[in-house]
């Protein structure tokens, strides 16, 4: 996985836990930070997204990632 998905994940994370974490009297305030979230999981590669639950992944998109990590394992 590229340093920029990996870094766009941790992010995504990381709002996330902040999102969860904050007093219930702040989560009235507009959605605006759901917008940017939603921009930076839709940049991510699919597979990525499966990751963190956004698209369930389909059986190619898994099987894709997988048989590139053998082939440059064994290659």
């Amino acid at each position: 996985m590229p340093v920029s998905e990996r870094w766009c994940l941790v992010q995504t994370l990381l709002i996330s836990i902040q999102q969860e974490t904050r007093p219930a009297v702040l989560t009235d305030e507009p959605a605006q930070s759901e917008t940017a979230d939603d921009e930076a999981i839709s940049s991510l590669h699919p597979w990525t997204q499966s990751l963190i639950g956004i698209l369930p992944p389909t059986s190619e998109e898994m099987q894709t990632p997988y048989i590139n990590y053998l082939e440059e394992k064994y290659a």
